[in-house]
């Protein structure tokens, strides 16, 4: 009978097997260090302190949801302000038994931070070292290392600051050892003095696997001292009355070589496959342990063709200070030794230094990051590759044994290198802002003014936000222009500030800012949460005024409060202090900018994830406003994502062109879209339609697995915030309740911000070892694409192949972040298919996955698990349904929908046409032949206005006539047809009414259950004097529907007025300019139809792109205008204006937000 299996078992079971990431496995190790104290007698506590940061940055967290089991064991968590003050309070923890003080016999400590973090904390460690540990206390320093800088801004090591400190560090390979590790390293600084280091790179931290308690009993041996020779008696651990010079003479003469004796008695540092034929030895450590491991399985060497070979292995615990004896036991009697270790090297320096001296008859050759004749062989940057460590292994293998299948392996690479370095992704997913994110709107500033950069989210903005420039570490931020200041021509910059930061350390920023005497406006950027590593709360004594008192104190005389809602902060304004809307980012800013001096703004709009997270836990308010966009009225001229920068604006590809939708499943309620300067955004109270009722699928059958492999490798793509790392985790769950080990590796980089995120996901058959948790190259036998785009990345290319992968693929593409600000961007939906299907075996499903669920299950977040239950039916996943169910069930979110999804997913792959799913029919766009696309557009022109249907008619005939001689003209016929229509069809208030009128409540009803409160967002062109804050255009007020409604029927009423001298509409300038818009176009067709064959359909299509670039409304389509007329060469005659000034969309103040880069780029062609 199979065991119960409950989420709480990583911090409650103590027998058998568990299922564990890297995090969970340091928040189990504390409560597993309390209970071996309380079996050897000991009255313990712990105490963990420190600051979060990537790969580390969810420890934080998870401690606070195991915080009763901390309680239980009396174990202290207390987040750092940053990470040498945590570092400083954990050093107190060793203090507390003196003079008898303390309730406890000794305090075991825990650090935790990243690796730039452990750069600012050197100081404390070396102090701290130096002083010591606690007999019953000790010290674990957990530094989070990101060797390929997937969310740092330089890839780090804390290897050498380990050293640099004198703190001996283990180096876990992986989930299994964190916690046997973790125990060991605070019972070796009991022992030794020492803090002990502990480092925790990504593929660790990251990684989950299926965990055996019984790892936690091996004993622990305490060695006696008598290696010490004369320093035995040297008092180790830390003194309540000491001296430098003493504590450094303890530490070089007794502490260190104590560590070196600890892991020699405990066997941390294995020697494997050593035998009498051993010729080549590999020494490695950690991850490239795990690497190196799944290299030889790569080349089907087992042990007993090692041994055949002439391999062994020497696995390193403690890379510093790496222990002699078993080195030297290791490589006596071998011709070379290859040290893989990732950055730049440790262990090889000691293993040349520690041989150097030795036998020259039996001392081997070594290399490592270069080989004998100094050519590069494991290279020190960045991360190291499992390609790389296969080749170098294979080579200096053949070498050595002169085996033919090294030399096929080592050509099967050479092969696939030519074939990736000739594969490039059709279009990158990049990481942006959240929907909704405060910085879509707090990173702008005023034309002409630039920004210096900062740490945390905002950070992208150095490379997406034009005035944007540069960055600095954390607690750096501003400081630059200290130096810059004096020499530069300008005369004040902005600087963007985290408040998380701001906390951490960006205070002394300020001040050394207020000392210089600089003119400079720091942006404090108050999220209420350091939302960068997951949320966790800023603190009470943090909040906006705090920041404002605590600024003012420091000397600050001016500071300016932009917020949702100014009365809020009323109470603290003042002569040095204005509390304004967020709408006034730009005007405020100009403002600001004019001071001589430092400045403040602060800017306060809580992060959008959190609010998310704290909506759904009803902690916070969720306002029931939706946006709509209607499609018939939008233009698709993308300036709502200009004014908003919000990923929830979502292309809408219709028979009339692309147009523009809120995704409601991620939309996060900020509202700037609709400072959209466009008619067509309504808003309404509502309720999203959300299905509970699950139609009856019936039986589905059971697939037959087309996988027998004794590992199968699933890579699962997709993107962050979407959930589909769930996915990794079903599976893994499902495969312990099968019994079967498996390995999950989430390489996340910046997934919260919609950036790509994949899984390396391995099921192993049972009596098969895991190693590695990187699926290795061309190994893969699924790919899982819930995101093609990902699936073109390098990072998946290099694991997929034609001859292994089988790929499901999800059809529905998320639009990339480049949408925002390249409103035509062609996603290249084809080429990323034709990639999948070229570099892999094939596509065995495509499947339009957002589509089915948004329609059957209410919402796009079921995308995932329907991709999982096609992924299944294709016979790809080696589990039972029952246990992925179990395992859904387990999660405890959203059960029956998840499974609906998952079967929904199975019945697609099983009949794509059964009636369920027929209305993806509905949705396809209809490809028109020209004929068919002229009857089409001539059918809404009737409708439109019959007046204008005989010129409509006539200027198509004189296309034709342009295209008669011309070859292959259909392509060009059908564009020229569509934006013939769009020149003739125009938006006038007469158009905007009756679409309204037609088509918004029908949007509205097929969107939700039940709305009421129906506004309508629109600029009367009576008040465009009035201008917005914001955008310094016409501003834009909310109509509610029961008075505009009334005037859009009386507006599709006087239609009949279009274009006659009783036309009211005449005096406006957009009228006039869409008149004269029309009468370009007509006259341009008749001068192009009297050019020669050949350049004819040239000229045309110039006209047709051209023109098709003119979108929107008022100032917006009156910017596209004079582009259209400056690309086509037209000189505007001299007119007469009377009335037409009072409704022209214009003003003197030149006060824009500066736009993307990518924008900018793209208007200028």
């Amino acid at each position: 009978m199979q065991k119960k299996i409950s989420l709480s078992d990583k911090y409650e079971k103590r027998e058998g097997k568990i299922f564990l990431t890297g995090i969970q496995a340091l928040v189990r190790l504390p409560l597993i260090q309390k209970d071996l104290d309380t079996q050897n007698n000991l009255n313990t506590g712990g105490f963990i302190s420190g600051y979060k940061g990537s790969p580390l940055g969810g420890y934080d967290l998870e401690l606070s949801k195991a915080q009763k089991y901390l309680d239980e064991k009396n174990i202290f968590h207390q987040p750092g302000l940053n990470e040498e003050l945590g570092a400083t309070a954990v050093w107190g923890a060793q203090q507390g038994e003196f003079k008898q003080r303390g309730k406890k016999d000794g305090v075991f400590g825990i650090w935790y931070g990243k690796g730039p973090g452990m750069d600012r904390t050197m100081d404390v460690f070396k102090h701290a070292n130096a002083a010591g540990s606690s007999k019953y206390g000790g010290v674990l320093a957990i530094a989070g290392d990101d060797h390929a800088a997937k969310s740092s801004t330089l890839p780090h090591q804390s290897d050498h600051n380990f050293m640099s400190a004198f703190m001996p560090y283990l180096y876990p390979s992986g989930v299994d050892e964190i916690v046997r590790f973790g125990l060991l390293g605070i019972a070796m600084s009991r022992y030794s003095g020492c803090w002990t280091g502990f480092k925790i790179v990504s593929d660790v931290a990251d990684s989950g696997k299926r965990y055996d308690t019984e790892l936690e009993k091996f004993p622990i041996v305490i060695p006696d001292e008598s290696y010490l020779g004369e320093y035995k008696d040297l008092p180790r651990n830390i003194l309540y009355s000491d001296t430098p010079r003493e504590q450094d003479y303890r530490l070089q003469r007794a502490k260190g070589f104590a560590a070196q004796e600890f892991v020699r008695a405990n066997n941390i540092d294995v020697s494997m496959w050593k035998s009498g034929n051993s010729k080549m030895g590999i020494i490695t450590a950690g991850k490239s342990y795990n690497d190196v491991r799944e290299a030889l399985r790569w080349l089907n060497i087992d042990e007993s063709k090692a041994k055949e070979l002439g391999i062994c292995i020497y696995k390193v615990g403690m890379p510093w200070p790496l222990e002699p004896h078993g080195v030297r036991e290791f490589c006596e009697g071998l011709d070379t030794v290859l040290v893989v270790e990732e950055k730049r090297e440790l262990i090889e320096h000691q293993v040349k230094w520690q041989l150097y001296n030795w036998k020259d008859s039996v001392r081997p050759t070594v290399i490592g990051k270069q080989d004998e004749y100094g050519n590069w062989l494991l290279p020190a940057e960045n991360d190291l590759p499992l390609q790389t460590i296969v080749e170098a292994i294979s080579t200096r293998l053949h070498k050595i044994s002169g085996d033919s299948e090294l030399l096929k392996n080592l050509e099967w690479f050479k092969n696939r290198a030519k074939e990736q370095n000739n594969l490039e992704a059709p279009i990158i997913r990049k990481p942006f802002f959240c929907s909704g994110c405060p910085h879509n709107s707090s990173l702008k500033v005023p034309e002409g003014k630039r920004a210096l950069g900062g740490i945390g989210c905002h950070y992208m903005a150095v490379d997406s936000i034009e005035s944007t420039e540069f960055f600095t570490q954390m607690g750096g931020e501003g400081t630059p222009w200290i130096g810059i200041a004096p020499f530069s021509h300008e005369k004040h910059v902005f600087a963007n500030l985290g408040d998380g930061t701001y906390k951490h350390s960006g205070i002394l920023a300020i001040r050394a800012s207020l000392d210089a005497n600089v003119n400079i406006t720091y942006k404090i950027l108050y999220n209420d949460a350091v939302a960068m590593t997951g949320g966790q709360e800023i603190g009470s004594n943090w909040d906006v005024e705090g920041i404002v008192k605590q600024v003012l104190a420091e000397g600050v005389k001016k500071v300016s409060i932009l917020s949702e809602d100014p009365k809020r902060y009323n109470h603290l304004v003042k002569n040095e202090v204005k509390s304004l809307h967020r709408d006034a980012i730009i005007t405020e800013q100009e403002e600001l900018s004019k001071y001589e001096g430092v400045s403040i703004l602060i800017f306060d709009q809580t992060c959008a994830a959190e609010k998310r997270r704290r909506r759904k836990r009803g902690l916070m308010e969720d306002p029931k406003k939706r946006v709509v966009i209607n499609k018939d009225v939008c233009e698709g001229c993308g300036d709502c994502s200009v004014q908003s920068n919000c990923v929830s604006i979502e292309p809408l590809e219709t028979e009339l062109g692309r147009k523009r939708k809120i995704n409601q499943s991620n939309c996060n309620k900020d509202y700037s879209c609709i400072k959209g300067f466009c008619p067509s955004f309504v808003t309404v109270d509502a309720e999203i339609k959300n299905n509970t009722g699950f139609k009856d699928l019936g039986e589905l059958p059971e697939p037959q697995f087309k996988t027998n492999q004794d590992v199968n490798n699933i890579m699962l793509t997709g993107i962050g915030g979407t959930g589909v790392l769930t996915i990794s985790a079903i599976l893994a769950y499902a495969a312990h309740y099968e019994g079967k080990d498996a390995s999950v590796l989430d390489m996340t980089g910046l997934a919260q911000k919609g950036g790509a995120v994949w899984s390396h996901i391995k099921i192993f058959e049972k009596n098969n070892k895991p190693y590695s948790q990187k699926i290795a190259p061309g190994a893969a036998n699924v790919l899982l694409a819930c995101d093609g785009v990902v699936g073109t990345k390098p990072e998946i290319q290099e694991v997929i192949s034609k001859e292994k992968t089988i790929a499901v693929l999800n059809s529905n593409t998320i639009p990339v972040a480049d949408f925002i600000t390249q409103r035509d961007i062609d996603f290249k939906n084809n080429d990323v298919f034709q990639m999948l299907e070229n570099t892999t075996n094939k596509i065995i499903s495509s499947v339009p996955a957002i589509n089915i669920s948004e329609k059957l299950s209410g919402d796009a977040i079921g995308t995932n698990m329907l991709m999982l239950g096609s992924a299944y039916q294709n016979g790809l996943i080696p589990l039972k349904a029952e246990n992925i169910f179990k395992a859904i069930e387990l999660n405890g979110i959203g059960i029956e929908r998840n499974i609906y999804n998952f079967n929904l997913g199975r019945l697609y792959t099983i009949n794509p046409n059964h009636e369920i799913f027929s209305f993806l029919a509905e949705n396809e766009v209809l490809n028109l032949n020209s004929i068919e696309l002229f009857e089409d557009r001539l059918k809404r022109i009737e409708n439109y206005d019959q007046r204008v249907v005989d010129d409509f008619i006539k200027d198509k005939n004189t296309i034709d006539q342009i295209l008669s001689e011309e070859a292959d003209t259909e392509n060009i016929t059908k564009e020229a047809i569509k934006e013939l229509y769009r020149v003739y069809a125009i938006k006038d208030e007469y158009e905007v009414a009756r679409m309204h009128l037609e088509s918004t409540s029908k949007i509205l009803d097929s969107t939700f259950t039940t709305w009421n409160n129906l506004k309508f967002y629109l600029s009367p062109p009576i008040i465009s004097f009035i201008k917005d804050k914001r955008t310094q255009r016409p501003i834009k007020i909310a109509i509610p529907g029961y008075i505009a409604l009334p005037i859009f029927k009386i507006l599709k009423s006087m239609k009949f007025l279009r274009g006659t001298i009783f036309d009211p509409l005449n005096l406006t300038e957009d009228r006039r300019r869409d008149k004269e818009h029309k009468a370009i176009f007509r006259n341009k067709l008749a001068e192009i139809s009297n050019l020669i064959t050949g350049v004819k359909s040239n000229k045309l299509l110039e006209l047709i792109e051209a023109s098709k670039d003119v979108k929107g409304y008022g100032p917006v389509r009156a910017e596209s205008y004079e582009i259209f007329k400056s690309r086509i060469n037209f000189t505007s005659k001299k007119r007469l204006r009377v009335l037409r000034n009072i409704f022209r969309f214009k003003t003197r103040n030149n006060i824009q937000a500066k736009k993307h880069k990518a924008q900018k780029e793209n208007r200028a062609e």
